[in-house]
């Protein structure tokens, strides 16, 4: 393994690389623990943007190339003639970059040694919206340094859309104040053709020093400091040392804002230093500036405010805590624990690697962010189950627009509505993950809401007579709002799939799946690989529904009468599954027109049993099926491979297999053929042979999302084949699907495959001089092997989850403890005891595997379970795993440690 350019230091978690200070382009997250507060990114020439969501900015928006670019400095005219700052650049081995949970350290040092500049940064974790920071001024000499000191920082003080879109026309609604510690900037309108709005928010840049003095004075507008000869890099009243002065409001008003403050010369004796500090951000006025002002004005303030965000971000990161033989790989994953906490408070959008620019979230997101929490605390994750469950409509699609509010839709009526076929499988995944974690199987029978909009029949059709004044909630033929309990929107979801299928008899690919980029197949596209998840589903619902029904001792349940249609098996209108039309003409004839516009309100009792043969009838029928019909098998130079083809295209064609002498394979298309139980064992050994074979990169080891197709595939699949292969979609890492991948071999018991697939994203992460990231798993590894979209992706979630879950096996089932171990020996790395410290019952646990004999896995067994000196008695379904009962877990004291001793397997 190769050698970060970072090294840990004290608590294992906060790091220091000096290599790093040298890359204009690797930022780090600054954030406050809501995501309706101030959020930034940094980089180690202090570059990055600052900015509450879409609408308010401090500085200028920024994408990674926007980078180069500096935004906050601070300069020092010494001596009257050389000018030194924060953002030049320096020689090799005088600079260096610190960072921890969740601040931020450039440390520069001039004139060979003799002067250093330090900048912490930081956003308090009191929900202040602002970002805090302190240069630190040293003098390393043996002799007296004097100079004058002069912070910078643009103030942009519009929206994301004003970066281009009437740029100048807003700058001229600018109006913009010098007071005692620097610059409030008060827009008097938010611009909005469609509709302009007065505007109370205000901008600030503000400062004080060490010693208690306020500046001097300020340059309140980019004319006045950088003027017009000048640069950001470069402003003439540094390199001319133009004094400072109230100007006038022609000279003031209307124009691009500067937070530049210029403090009182200083003569800093030998060993000596001062500190100024800012305060950068937004309020909801321009009285509240004062206010907030206040909370921050005192060097005591600020420490308080440093050791609060400290506290805050670590115990965030250590809900989940790894500690195996490999020191370095527990830091990353303290790293990777809190980016599903980032991703929530930044959505998708807000760091310079901006998937989705304008901020919000996706349907995936607000089901796939709450796994981590749910495993770590499941109790406050009810209420967002149930509240997203209101985005289903009744054809088993959802709302695509999520508003900030929990549980809130906002009907698309405008844009052309599109429908990712794949999202019906996450809710029942995260809901039964929370069920295995709590016992809590009332959730199930919890009635709530199905969304309404104009949307019908998947959209193939539109209800024009819709209105916003209608609401945006299904109702019945009466006018009322109806509701159905969670499982029967868990049912919507995956029956309507199961007859939503193409002319192969494949469920629709639609406008696409988990991979937005196939996104050109509406008409004749196919998705087997979501297909086959969705009949793992089908049959997980009904060990679910089986369970259910011993533990809350019920024999029926109630759902809407027109599901009826849907469970085909248990009427009079049995459909042949084997004749597509008959599947289409059942949803879309039948089905579709008795729930659309309204439903009938009127319910109807099914029994568990009956409801459970059915969905395990469909589940089966499709398992068959994709065995049967959807097998490659290729041959190469002699040798046999075989893998699942995923899709079909909008030529009805196979994309997968051999196409004259090129392979096309896609990792997608073998992952959840995998994680559903539809492979066999020998289906398992032939995929991983050619995912081996022809998806692991030889060079950097890693394993990419398909192969290269060799032709522009975009017009009859999607736009991800237009892209460059090895970036984002078209054959890069992409580190979510790699992870799930690795998921899915663990599951099924191919645990060495499963580890050496894990330890790739990890590799490929620690080659730093090819990642270019901090700690944490990134979006994809490009062709090159840099890291892409870092910090913001679904796949630290399901990293944890793989972790915590599978690999460390420490999880629930209908709220009893499994601990099922799937521990190689290079985990172990000479030690005797590995551990992991995680939640369950309420309890905070750590539980240690000790393995005295340096067994490997498929060689070691469970022998005993001791918690402080009293043996725990367990269920032994296999000598591989222990099931505790939660009244067990319960009783042992908050913070127990659990050693599990193995012994040999016979």
């Amino acid at each position: 393994m190769k050698t970060p350019f970072y090294k840990y230091i004290d608590d294992g978690i906060t790091l220091k690389s000096e290599k790093a200070s040298a890359y204009r382009n690797i930022y780090f997250p600054l954030c406050g623990p809501e995501a309706s507060g101030l959020k930034s990114s940094i980089t180690p020439y202090l570059s990055g943007d600052i900015k509450i969501d879409k609408f308010s900015y401090l500085t200028k928006p920024m994408s990674r190339e926007d980078l180069r670019q500096p935004v906050r400095d601070f300069f020092l005219l010494v001596d009257g003639k050389n000018v030194v700052s924060l953002s030049q650049e320096v020689e090799e081995g005088l600079a260096d970059v610190e960072m921890g949970l969740l601040w931020h350290k450039l440390s520069k040092r001039y004139f060979h040694g003799a002067l250093e500049m330090e900048a912490l940064n930081f956003i308090p974790a009191t929900g202040e919206n602002v970002e805090l920071m302190a240069v630190k001024v040293s003098n390393r000499a043996d002799k007296p340094i004097s100079f004058i000191p002069t912070s910078s920082c643009p103030i942009f003080g519009r929206s994301l859309a004003n970066k281009h879109d009437h740029e100048h026309v807003t700058v001229l609604l600018q109006r913009v104040e010098q007071t005692a510690q620097g610059v409030i900037v008060t827009p008097t309108m938010r611009f909005n053709e469609e509709g302009h709005k007065p505007n109370d928010d205000s901008y600030f840049v503000l400062g004080f020093a060490s010693t208690g003095a306020s500046p001097d004075g300020s340059f309140p507008t980019v004319e006045s400091f950088v003027g017009d000869a000048g640069t950001w890099e470069k402003p003439q009243a540094i390199y001319k040392n133009l004094p400072v002065k109230k100007i006038t409001d022609v000279e003031m008003q209307g124009k691009e804002a500067a937070g530049a403050l210029r403090f009182t010369p200083v003569t800093l004796e030998p060993r000596s230093s001062i500190t100024y500090y800012l305060i950068l951000g937004m309020a909801e006025n321009k009285t509240d500036v004062q206010t907030i002002y206040a909370k921050f004005d005192s060097v005591e303030k600020f420490e308080n405010a440093l050791h609060a965000n400290k506290d805050f971000w670590k115990a965030k990161a250590s809900s989940v805590t790894f500690k195996t033989g490999d020191a370095s790989f527990n830091a990353w994953m303290h790293w990777v624990t809190i980016q599903p906490v980032l991703r929530r408070i930044f959505g998708c959008s807000f760091l310079p690697d901006h998937d989705y620019g304008k901020g919000g979230k996706g349907w995936r997101d607000l089901w796939q962010d709450l796994l981590s929490l749910i495993l770590i605390e499941p109790e406050q994750v009810r209420e967002n189950l149930i509240n997203n469950f209101g985005g289903v409509r009744i054809d088993g699609t959802n709302a695509t627009i999520i508003g900030n509010k929990p549980g809130e839709f906002i009907a698309d009526r405008n844009a052309i509505t599109r429908v990712w076929m794949d999202h019906g499988v996450w809710p029942y995944l995260t809901t039964a993950l929370y069920i295995d974690q709590t016992g809590d199987f009332d959730i199930l029978l919890h009635n709530t809401t199905y969304f309404r909009d104009p949307q019908l029949s998947r959209t193939f059709e539109k209800d024009e007579r819709w209105t916003p004044q209608y609401g945006n909630f299904l109702k019945d033929k009466k006018g009322q709002i109806y509701k159905g309990s969670i499982l029967e929107h868990i049912l919507a979801q995956h029956l309507v799939q199961f007859f939503n299928v193409g002319e192969h008899n494949i469920t629709r690919l639609e406008s696409a799946d988990w991979n937005d980029g196939l996104d050109m197949a509406f008409k004749r596209g196919e998705s087997v690989t979501f297909m086959s998840l969705y009949a793992g589903n089908l049959n997980d619902i009904s060990g679910l529904l089986e369970k259910m029904a011993a533990a809350q001792k019920i024999d029926s349940i109630e759902i809407a009468e027109e599901f009826m249609i849907l469970l085909d098996t248990l009427g009079n209108k049995h459909v042949d599954y084997n004749i597509p039309a008959q599947k289409q003409d059942l949803l879309f004839k039948t089905y579709f027109k008795a729930v659309q516009p309204e439903v009938s309100g009127r319910k109807t009792k099914v029994s568990i049993v009956d409801l459970v043969k059915d969905l395990r009838s469909k589940a089966e029928w499709a398992f068959n099926f994709i065995r049967t019909n959807e097998k490659v098998t290729v041959e190469i130079e002699g040798a046999d491979y075989s893998w699942f083809n995923g899709y079909y295209d909008n030529k009805a064609e196979r994309v997968e297999g051999k196409k004259a002498d090129c392979i096309r394979m896609t990792l997608t298309g073998q992952v959840f053929p995998l994680m559903s139980g539809m492979a066999a064992d020998d289906d398992i050994s032939g995929v991983i042979r050619s995912v081996q074979r022809f998806l692991k990169d030889k060079k950097l080891g890693g394993y990419r999302l398909n192969t290269d197709f060799g032709v522009l595939h975009y017009l009859e699949l999607g736009r991800a084949f237009g892209f460059a292969y090895g970036t984002k979609e078209n054959g890069a890492f992409f580190s979510h699907m790699i992870v799930m991948y690795a998921f899915a071999l663990y599951k099924r018991g191919y645990v060495h495959a499963g580890y050496e697939v894990l330890k790739s994203i990890y590799d490929m992460c620690m080659d730093t001089d090819k990642s270019r990231i901090y700690p944490g798993i990134p979006e994809y590894f490009d062709g090159e092997g840099r890291g892409m979209y870092h910090y913001l992706t679904g796949s630290a979630s399901w990293l944890v989850y793989a972790e915590l879950a599978q690999v460390f096996g420490v999880r629930g089932d209908t709220g009893d403890l499994i601990l099922e171990p799937k521990l190689v020996k290079e985990q172990f790395a000479g030690q005797t005891q590995i551990s992991v410290i995680s939640k369950f019952a309420g309890k905070n646990i750590e539980v240690c595997y000790c393995n005295d004999k340096g067994l490997d896995f498929g060689d070691y067994k469970i022998a005993k379970i001791m918690v402080g000196d009293k043996l725990v008695n367990f269920e032994k379904p296999s000598s591989k795993k222990a099931y505790i009962p939660r009244e067990v877990v319960q009783s042992w004291p908050d913070g127990a440690r659990v050693i599990v001793t193995f012994e040999k397997a016979i």
